[in-house]
Parts: structure tokens; C-alpha cells; sequence
């Protein structure tokens, strides 16, 4: 029996494209991957536009043989792709590691940027609950002020969700979560 084929995606500037929207959807309907353009809350799977992903779900993607990704006329390798995150975006490989281990969880991960935040996790998937989770990658050697976990608290509550902070270790390949919870005397 053959694999399923790859869905094909291009690296137009900084975003991933698929542009059949029926392959798209298909990788929408797979665990909420990208975003359909010009559609910032999609309600359904059967929306008729392009779908746009982040560089960390297309190295996921392409990691687990569900898509390959060209650059012009030729295919992108993983390691590739990595190079191409890594010097695009800061502490690409330690937000990867998060995201992977979260999707790897059997969480459906988002970008948090309107929380201020580096990603939006649902336990379900958007539309379908809210993300009870807003999650904050930092290394172990960063310095966290008071003023900084006041700030994520105070928004984490706001709209209620919890604030976890993410600390991948990259030799070990491992993630450790610390949340957080906050309560009225």
C-alpha cells in the first residue's frame, strides 16, 4: 500500500502557502494547521481561500511527511527549512521543540501573538473551545522580574486563560511547563 502523497506548500517571503484550497482544508481539518487567508476566525472547514502556515507547523508538517515545501522551482529539506527559521526568527529551535511537544501531546497549537505571548494551546481546537492556555517559551538562564509575571498574570486572567511558561532544554530534547494560577485572598 503507498502513502498518502504530500501536500505541496511554497515559501512565499515569510509565510508557507498551500494553494489548493481543497489540500488545505484537508490540513485545516488534520489538527487546525495555519490559517485560511483572509479568514481570521474560520467556523468551519469548508472555507474557499489559500491556507497560510507559520515556519514552525511546516517544519512539524514536513517532519511528519504530511507536506514538502518549495522555494521557487525546488523542494526545501527539513534541514533546510530549519536554517531557514532559524535565521528568521529568534530562538526558533526552542520555540520549535515547545510547539512539537505540545502537538506531540495531542495539544492544537496556535500563535499567541495577540496574548502577548508565543503561543494560543487548545485542548480541542479553535471554534471549538477557547485556548485554556497561553504559553511563554523562556530559557532557564532568562531572568523573569515581577513586574514581567505580574503583567502575563494579570492578562492570563483577563481572558481567562492560565500562563504557562515553557522551558525546553535542547540537548535533552525535553520541555519542562511551569503555570501558574492566580486566586483572591
Amino acid at each position: 500500500m503507498s502513502s498518502p502523497e504530500r501536500i505541496t506548500a511554497d515559501l512565499v517571503q515569510d509565510n508557507i502557502i498551500v494553494w489548493d484550497v481543497e489540500k488545505g482544508r484537508e490540513l485545516y481539518k488534520l489538527g487546525y494547521y495555519g490559517k485560511p487567508l483572509g479568514i481570521p476566525k474560520p467556523k468551519t472547514f469548508d472555507f474557499n481561500a489559500p491556507l497560510i502556515l507559520d515556519v514552525i507547523e511546516a517544519v512539524y508538517l514536513v517532519e511528519k511527511g504530511i507536506i514538502s515545501v518549495k522555494k521557487g522551482d525546488s523542494l526545501m529539506s527539513l534541514e533546510d527549512l530549519i536554517d531557514y527559521g532559524k535565521k528568521n526568527y529568534e530562538r526558533f529551535e526552542e520555540k520549535y521543540l515547545v510547539y512539537k511537544d505540545l502537538r506531540d501531546k495531542g495539544f492544537v497549537v496556535t500563535p499567541g501573538i495577540k496574548f502577548g505571548s508565543d503561543f494560543a494551546v487548545y485542548k480541542h481546537g479553535p471554534g471549538i473551545d477557547h485556548a485554556p492556555f497561553i504559553v511563554q517559551v523562556k530559557l532557564d538562564d532568562d531572568e523573569l522580574s515581577a513586574a514581567e509575571l505580574i503583567r502575563a498574570g494579570r492578562l492570563a486572567t483577563t481572558v481567562r486563560k492560565h500562563f504557562v511558561i515553557a522551558v525546553p532544554n535542547l540537548l535533552e530534547k525535553k520541555v519542562t511547563y511551569l503555570a501558574f494560577e492566580w486566586w483572591k485572598a
